[in-house]
């Protein structure tokens, strides 16, 4: 057992200083040695630790993920694409009265990840998925060289990093592949998905991962008080960071590594889309908050895309779930960016006219913040006089309803509400993952099925066991395919509240809207009878907002299809784990700012929000309270100047019912 123990210490020492410090302190051949010494104890003493590095190999076989909750939601990045949005994301910083300092950091193209340790072992690793909810790709996580599977400290400790597929694996990985007669992976960011989602470790294992670690969500909990102190941090625990990250002191700093980096960007041995501005104090960024979707101390820069000329061979028509017609551009296929383009949306009328697109036309792709395809212009001078001018369809090209134009909303409209495209586009999205969450009802799936005549509403979907046998016949279906899709249609009856509010289609109401929605009142029946001055003042809630959710429940039909739904059994109840609601915190708004030692800032806010109050980031005449800690910031000014009341520490604890 000395000997195993004395093998894995020093094998892990050699992959840290190998992958991680590109410093290597033994030779290939010694390495290869000691490790076939190690497998063969092993496997004579049943004996494998936790961290051996065995473990990097794979093997365990998985049938699919399983879901992970993140205890701190992992948010995405706000973008901007030049130096004047950079310096309006500094003007707002420091009209907060912060004198700020950054970190700058390359933005790599690969997989957002959440590494989760206790005592200083690997526990768990998962996507970010939705941000609340990902996959949990242990097993795979696992076999990446550069991930610790014991840290430096024995400490519980959540870091996050993204995991990337070097430009060398690629090609190698590849040429197997051409060689075996497979698909190419088109790009990095593409190969490391899904070399991450395989189900068979091993072949994880094979495809040459690697890491960036640079966050830990809950910095203050282990004394950190900047970023760069943060990254400091990371390194000394064995995390492999980025050699590039750089702390500047104003806008001059950023735009100039902005420019160092995109001038060296192509030199790189893995893929980079921009670099990532962060607000350097962690106090700071606490103060700032967060929007629904973006922290506001953090913003990403986007490097202007590569573009490519192709041909405009058509312009067709699509029609939306809200009716909307877009014009989407048919091309001659062309490789922007690692990926294949062959179609671009045109968004409206009014874009189609204003870039003076015409069929035939050359014109430059580009893909916007390099993933979304976009025309960016037409080669005017390349015109023969053969090209055949934009025209605008007055007919919807599904149903052939004449087409509605609001002035006050830009494009075009069918307002057929049996328009056969308008209701598969609504089917699509009430079953999608973020909504209803059916598994086998994909989008030709639902086509099909109204097609055939079986789901025409919401509540036909839920009606389909009445028909299984005659589903059963249908080409392409059988009857374990039947089978397990009468089950997930049964199952997403349990959904929460959060995903029924998405799935129904209130215009402008996203997922994350529909779950402050649900936090804030509960059931569909306190939502439905909600007055305008009830949503107005709800966080991420404007006036837009407030009125489409006013108006989707004054419709009739809507209303009965939702009462259809609720008879099926399908739950219109918020879950929140089983906590009651507490009419001190119910329907009041609060503001959190300073520090605690009893709790963190992110479990305070979760205790009030599941008891069925809100919280802001921001001091108005709007708010119940500000929760004021040690140190605390301008809120505390504000909460004085407003008036507003404020709850200290120790009446905090008896509300909130801590210890």
């Amino acid at each position: 057992m000395d000997r195993i123990d004395e093998l894995v210490n020093l094998l892990n020492e050699a992959n840290y200083n190998y992958h991680v410090l590109d410093n290597p302190t033994i030779t290939d051949q010694e390495y290869d040695k000691y490790l076939r010494e190690l497998i063969t104890l092993e496997e004579e003493y049943g004996y494998v630790r936790d961290d051996s590095p065995t473990l990097k190999v794979g093997g365990e076989v998985l049938d699919g993920f399983v879901k992970h909750t993140h205890k701190i939601p992992m948010m995405s990045l706000s973008n901007v694409f030049n130096e004047d949005e950079i310096r309006e994301f500094d003007n707002r910083i420091k009209k907060e009265g912060i004198k700020p300092e950054y970190v700058c950091e390359l933005k790599i193209d690969g997989l957002s990840v959440s590494l989760n340790y206790e005592n200083g072992k690997f526990v768990s690793a998962a996507t970010r998925g939705d941000g609340i909810t990902g996959e949990d790709i242990t097993n795979n996580v696992r076999t990446i060289k550069t991930v610790p599977l014991s840290l430096k400290k024995p400490i519980d400790i959540e870091v996050r990093g993204e995991i990337y597929m070097p430009k060398s694996k690629l090609k190698e990985l590849n040429m197997r592949r051409k060689a075996n007669g497979e698909a190419l992976f088109q790009n990095c960011r593409n190969a490391a998905a899904g070399s991450i989602r395989q189900l068979d470790s091993k072949v994880a294992a094979s495809r040459g991962l690697d890491t960036f670690i640079y966050h830990i969500p809950n910095p203050l909990d282990y004394g950190i008080k900047t970023h760069y102190e943060a990254l400091e941090f990371l390194k000394e625990l064995g995390f492999k960071t980025n050699p590039n990250n750089k702390l500047v002191s104003d806008v001059d700093g950023i735009l100039e590594f902005i420019k160092e980096k995109g001038e060296k960007r192509e030199s790189l041995s893995y893929d980079i889309d921009g670099v990532v501005i962060k607000l350097n104090n962690v106090r700071e960024q606490i103060e700032l908050g967060s929007t629904a979707k973006y922290p506001k101390w953090a913003t990403a820069y986007k490097f202007p895309a590569v573009e490519v000329l192709t041909k405009l061979k058509d312009i067709i028509f699509t029609v939306g779930r809200t009716g909307q017609i877009t014009p989407n551009a048919v091309l001659d296929p062309v490789i922007v960016a690692g990926s294949t383009i062959s179609r671009a949306t045109l968004h409206n009328e009014d874009y189609v006219l204003m870039k003076d697109l015409k069929i035939g036309d050359t014109v430059s792709i580009r893909k916007a913040g390099d993933v979304i395809p976009e025309v960016v212009e037409a080669k005017i001078e390349r015109r023969t006089g053969k090209e055949i001018p934009f025209r605008m369809i007055v007919r919807c090209p599904i149903c052939d309803s004449i087409l509605h134009k609001d002035k006050d909303i830009v494009g075009s409209f069918c307002v057929n509400p049996k328009c056969p495209a308008r209701n598969i586009e609504s089917l699509c999205h009430f079953v999608s993952r973020n909504a209803m969450n059916i598994d086998g009802l994909g989008d030709s799936i639902i086509e099909d099925l109204y097609n055939f005549g079986f789901v025409k509403k919401y509540s036909d979907i839920y009606n389909l066991y009445k028909y299984k046998e005659d589903l059963i016949k249908l080409e392409g279906y059988g009857e374990k395919s039947i089978n397990n899709l009468l089950n997930a249609i049964e199952k997403s009856k349990e959904n929460g509240l959060e995903r029924f509010i998405f799935a129904i289609g209130i215009s402008g109401i996203g997922a994350k809207t529909a779950k402050v929605l649900a936090q804030r009142f509960g059931t569909l029946d306190n939502l439905i009878n909600a007055t305008y001055d009830d949503l107005i003042n709800i966080q991420d809630v404007g006036e837009v907002l407030s009125t489409s959710i006013i108006s989707y429940f004054k419709d009739e039909e809507k209303l009965n299809e939702i009462n259809n739904l609720v008879n099926m059994g399908v739950n219109t109840k918020y879950y929140s784990g089983q906590v009651e609601s507490d009419e001190r915190l119910l329907g009041k708004r609060f503001v959190i700012t300073g520090s605690f030692t009893f709790a963190t800032r992110d479990e305070i806010k979760k205790f009030i929000e599941d008891r069925g109050g809100m919280t802001s980031s921001s001091v108005s005449k709007n708010t119940s309270a500000v929760i004021v800690g040690s140190d605390p910031g301008k809120k505390y000014d504000d909460a004085v100047r407003l008036g507003v009341p404020i709850w200290g520490v120790e009446e905090l604890k008896e509300i909130l019912n801590y210890e």
